[in-house]
């Protein structure tokens, strides 16, 4: 499958993909730890507060930054080289006396970490995004257990367990197969309280991961 023809925030796909940037940006938050989230979420206030997408810069002190953020600056310069490091922001000019620095939005580089996590958000963004979804990174803190069996719930738990293996065997491993039938996949869960957190924190996850296969989940008390 082809990418999109432009990662640029410009021209044909600009609408679009200012909010594609922000869903991917979002899922991956989601996907990983407090730590990540308040990351990304940093970025993605500063991008919709600041960034302008014509020219593809943001240029706002380190104390406008600090305000918008509710921290010091002491971390919002922290925070900046993080975002450099990793490539989610490129330095176009660097702050001189009387000016601030000017960053712009590493597209690509976004894209690309962010990709495992499309599928979250459904087939249908991920088609829209114009990539095959990669295996999301597992945790290497937590060990892992194989996956048995053949069907739906095999693939969709597969890429449950390699997302989060801690999430994965508190809630995803105690469900059991009862079979597909006319395109529903039906869980039994173990108990009421587990299938009502279910449906309350991760239904909408499910349901995205069994549309890439084709069915829909239903979660049997």
């Amino acid at each position: 499958m082809k990418r999109r023809e432009t990662t640029r925030a410009t021209g044909r796909y600009a609408a679009s993909l200012k909010y594609d940037v922000l869903t991917a940006l979002g899922a991956y938050a989601c996907g990983g730890d407090k730590h990540r989230q308040r990351l990304a979420l940093r970025l993605m206030t500063l991008v919709t507060a600041r960034y302008n997408w014509q020219d593809d810069t943001v240029t706002t002190g380190q104390r406008e930054i600090a305000a918008l953020w509710s921290v010091d600056e002491r971390t919002v310069k922290r925070e900046m080289a993080r975002l450099r490091d990793m490539g989610w922001l490129v330095l176009k000019r660097a702050s001189t006396r009387g000016r601030v620095a000017c960053y712009g939005l590493g597209l690509d580089v976004i894209l690309m970490q962010t990709e495992p996590y499309w599928v979250c958000v459904g087939p249908d963004f991920v088609e829209r995004m114009g990539a095959k979804p990669a295996e999301p990174a597992s945790d290497p803190t937590v060990v892992a257990f194989p996956v048995a069996g053949e069907g739906a719930w095999s693939q969709i738990a597969t890429r449950l367990q390699a997302d989060d293996p801690g999430v994965f065997n508190a809630w995803f491993a105690p469900l059991v197969s009862l079979g597909e039938r006319n395109r529903v996949l039906r869980l039994k869960v173990p108990s009421k309280f587990h299938g009502s957190f279910l449906r309350t924190h991760h239904l909408g996850r499910l349901q995205a991961l069994a549309r890439f296969q084709g069915c829909e989940v239903e979660l049997v008390d």
